[in-house]
């Protein structure tokens, strides 16, 4: 199959060995109903894929049945780790992570619950390590806050547990490409969702995150002044992908090219996963073309 033959969002590439990993929110309908798990498709050239291989399915006596969102697969030390999304009735929406031998899993539960706190809505938890300490980058999510949060906790070495309070990196509202939404329970709401760390050829290290701007859902670069996960970050004054897309990250190819990938359109169940070249520029990333 092809990309357009996938209904994914939030996609997210592993480059493992002599291909490619893909992974995204996979059930047909994300937002409601009970969810099957998260599927993985492989790719030699990133243009034809084989699967969907069933990444993971839940046991009858996980916690989680609806809304499965945003797994990514990172290597760290000996196995795979799947950050995702999970919520159910009664709990708070956050970010558990799995554990797998392989690329393409069976993954099975590694941490033990959400290691987002327990009492915020959170999501999109992202692994990001620095000097040899891993950290979870996350959303606080804008029913908790109005003003979308972005937070960074260390975690303990074997990715279990939280070995930090969450830290405060920025708001949504700091970006001037940032709109809000209109919502009932706040005056204003920022979104964010999706934070994606990428370290350029010359050590920098930027931050994709996505939110609504004038044209819809959008994404967008913010860069640490310091070098570090802790800041302070500074937002692009315009965003990346300014229209109806979001949720990225950065991959290279075969041939070392750096890749954006992201999901566009943001509709249901028209999105796909699309991927487009990059240049690192001193002020920050840029589409060719």
């Amino acid at each position: 199959m092809r990309l357009d033959d996938i209904q994914i969002r939030d996609p997210f590439v592993l480059r493992e060995g002599d291909g490619h990993w893909l992974f995204g929110s996979t059930d047909p309908n994300i937002w409601d109903g009970p969810a099957t798990g998260f599927d993985a498709y492989w790719s030699a050239d990133l243009e034809t894929w084989s699967g969907p291989f069933p990444a993971f399915r839940p046991d009858p006596d996980f916690w989680s049945r609806t809304q499965y969102w945003a797994p990514e697969v990172h290597r760290y030390q000996d196995a795979y780790y799947l950050f995702a999304t999970f919520t159910a009735p009664g709990r708070h929406r956050g970010t558990q992570v799995l554990r797998a031998s392989s690329p393409q899993g069976p993954y099975t539960p590694w941490s033990d619950g959400p290691l987002t706190p327990h009492d915020w809505e959170c999501l999109d938890g992202t692994l990001h390590v620095e000097d040899g300490v891993p950290y979870l980058v996350f959303c606080h999510e804008w029913k908790d806050v109005g003003d979308g949060e972005i937070l960074a906790v260390r975690l303990s070495e074997d990715l279990r547990t939280p070995a930090s309070e969450p830290e405060l990196l920025f708001r949504a509202s700091a970006a001037a490409w940032a709109r809000p939404i209109p919502r009932p329970e706040f005056p204003l709401v920022y979104v964010t969702d999706g934070p994606s760390l990428h370290r350029t050829a010359d050590g920098r290290l930027l931050m994709l995150w996505s939110s609504f701007g004038e044209s819809g859902y959008a994404l967008g670069v913010a860069t640490s002044s310091s070098g570090g996960i802790r800041g302070p970050w500074m937002q692009a004054e315009t965003a990346l992908w300014p229209a109806d897309g979001g949720h990225g990250m950065i991959f290279r190819d075969a041939e070392g090219t750096l890749l954006l990938a992201l999901h566009t359109p943001n509709r249901t169940p028209h999105e796909r996963a699309r991927f487009f070249p990059l240049d690192e520029t001193p002020d920050g990333l840029r589409l060719r073309g």
